[in-house]
């Protein structure tokens, strides 16, 4: 147990913000199957975009019990902060900043992990938002821009002195990407150097991973960001495991497939049917690997673009996956 502000977190098994992922029906099936926090997908500063239906979309509050994170990203203080403000006038609880992206589209705008490259720039960000906003501010960072640049001590201990409530660290540089395996030396690091509580994130596929960086970081959480694709029950997993309890039950197909059709609604229901199908598309391939027959199934229903079909589908695989064996 421990604070993000005056929020206090009993579970300390994050859902990591994904853009394009971490909608209010993803974040709804995790926090169901046991996530602690689950913030939104990251968002631009650019409050001109507000107005957007797809901006709308990603600040929607979640029907959950957590507190309601809203990622926000950019590269210039002042627009920051009046994100920031307008993001608590519409209820968010906690304001988080992505430092942490390494996508190229957003790189390019000196925003995301670019931003460590410029500690001044950084600070001025943090100070600004911090200021503008009453509620908890957290960020999510890599650890430095470069394997050779690992700073991420200092802009730990800069985020600790201007008010950061809460630092989500990923153990890969901006330069790595996703590339290789994650490294938690310097997550260790950061959090003997600092007081704020330090999350964990990167390559966290299990309890047992879990537990191991815990002990080795010396982090008071962990974050999970693709291994939850498909797969909200990583934190029911997790969560059991840290507190010394039997593992429970790999989910039943007839679990995974009520899970994924409850996810569908919610994305028809938030997107409307034109892009509600098409987002739904890759949650059906996450939620359907490993499946007998799933690559048949895969290419017939990526070729539906109604919502009630797709529904029926799925539930039909679920139900008879045998119908879509290839014959030899």
């Amino acid at each position: 147990m421990f604070e993000i502000g005056t929020h206090v977190i009993d579970n300390p098994v994050f859902l990591a913000p994904m853009a394009g992922v971490t909608d209010r029906p993803f974040r709804e099936a995790c926090t169901r199957q046991g996530a602690g926090y689950a913030a939104s997908e990251m968002i631009s500063s650019d409050t001109l975009l507000y107005a957007t239906a797809k901006t709308r979309h990603r600040i929607v509050r979640a029907d959950n019990d957590v507190p309601h994170a809203v990622q926000i990203a950019g590269s210039e203080p002042q627009a920051m902060a009046e994100a920031a403000a307008l993001n608590v006038a519409c209820g968010a609880q906690i304001i988080d900043i992505n430092m942490g992206c390494p996508a190229k589209k957003v790189c390019n705008r000196q925003a995301g992990s670019a931003l460590l490259e410029s500690p001044r720039l950084v600070r001025d960000i943090l100070r600004a938002v911090v200021a503008s906003v009453d509620v908890p501010v957290t960020l999510k960072i890599r650890t430095g821009p470069t394997p050779a640049n690992r700073n991420g001590v200092q802009i730990a201990k800069l985020a600790q002195s201007e008010g950061i409530a809460c630092l989500a660290v990923h153990g890969r540089t901006r330069s790595d990407k996703f590339r290789g395996e994650a490294e938690y030396d310097t997550i260790a690091a950061i959090a003997d150097a600092v007081s704020i509580p330090v999350i964990a994130n990167g390559d966290i596929r299990n309890g047992s991973d879990a537990r191991k960086i815990l002990r080795y970081t010396g982090a008071v959480g962990v974050m999970i960001g693709r291994a939850a694709q498909g797969n909200p029950w990583i934190f029911r997993e997790i969560t059991a495991q840290l507190a010394g309890l039997p593992v429970p039950a790999r989910p039943s197909n007839d679990e995974v497939g009520q899970t994924l059709l409850t996810y569908l609604k919610g994305c028809h229901a938030l997107y409307g049917e034109y892009r509600g199908v098409r987002i739904g598309r890759k949650h059906i391939a996450w939620y359907c690997k490993g499946i007998r027959n799933a690559t048949s199934f895969r290419q017939m229903i990526n070729q539906v673009e109604q919502a009630a079909e797709q529904l029926n589908f799925v539930q039909d695989f679920f139900d008879q996956p045998e119908r879509y064996e290839v014959a030899a």
